[in-house]
């Protein structure tokens, strides 16, 4: 073979060789990238689980109504709703004015799931700001399809919440007020009574309410709860349809969300003739 051939095949040879190493190198160079990749990936994905399970653990612990002493009830239930961590004992937010309520009656409905129909009526006399603020939710039609997630079957505590914007207890309508209004001294809630959930401080009504289906004693060492009405109808088919069928799970307090799914599905209110 001539020494030109034999060059020529010798640099053919030698090229080859070079592309063959130029590829095995970029496939590693490759698969050691994927394996980087994987790895952050995971790493991210580790992250934002751990995120997420966080959210879901300060979720769940803003949505768990906090619990104290009850006079009479074993479970020790009360209704509070979950407040803004910067509740102060002070108006939050565009509070509905006072003057709504017009130092009126005011007769109205709320039905849950469609076929349960309360009426209802407010005391816009010993509960102007409450009944102030429900009159306004009403008419804005805030409680349409929201949830009554809470309830106590506890004897002595016997009461259905509703209310929250999201339906698990938390979300309101962007304002916290007060003072309370129209609290009994002794703590007593007769059957039918509506007042309104709160968390620590005073001014930390919102949009939560509960309505007592049972004759209730709560602790009224922290001020007690605004009785903004009452139900005037429609109480034994609440008890039949909803509350007689317990819950679905209880917590360390004895209340759970309702076996029965209830949801808001239509209310009304007007100033009483």
């Amino acid at each position: 073979m001539a020494p030109k051939n034999q060059a020529r095949q010798a640099r053919e040879a030698r090229e080859r060789l070079r592309l063959y190493q130029a590829r095995q190198g970029l496939h590693d160079r490759r698969r050691k990238r994927r394996v980087r990749d994987n790895i952050v990936a995971a790493g991210v994905l580790v992250v934002v689980a751990g995120l997420a399970t966080g959210s879901q653990l300060v979720h769940a612990s803003q949505s768990t109504p906090a619990a104290s002493a009850s006079a009479s009830a074993s479970a020790g239930a009360t209704p509070s709703s979950t407040p803004s961590p910067t509740a102060t004992d002070a108006d939050t937010g565009d509070v509905p004015s006072k003057s709504i309520a017009d130092n009126a009656t005011w007769d109205g409905t709320l039905t849950l799931n469609k076929v349960v129909t309360l009426g209802i009526e407010l005391d816009g006399a010993k509960a102007p700001q409450a009944t102030s603020v429900e009159i306004d939710l009403i008419r804005k039609s805030f409680y349409d399809g929201t949830n009554c997630h809470r309830l106590s079957v506890s004897e002595g505590a016997k009461f259905l919440q509703c209310g929250s914007a999201n339906g698990d207890g938390t979300g309101d309508a962007g304002f916290q007020y007060g003072p309370l209004e129209n609290v009994p001294s002794d703590g007593s809630y007769p059957a039918g009574t509506i007042a309104i959930a709160r968390g620590s401080s005073p001014y930390s009504q919102t949009t939560q309410f509960f309505i007592v289906y049972g004759d209730t004693t709560l602790d009224g060492s922290t001020g007690g709860y605004t009785v903004v009405g009452k139900v005037t109808s429609g109480l034994a088919d609440l008890e039949r349809t909803i509350t007689s069928k317990g819950i679905a799970a209880a917590g360390d307090d004895g209340t759970g969300e309702p076996k029965v799914p209830t949801t808001i599905t239509g209310a009304t209110i007007a100033e009483k003739k």
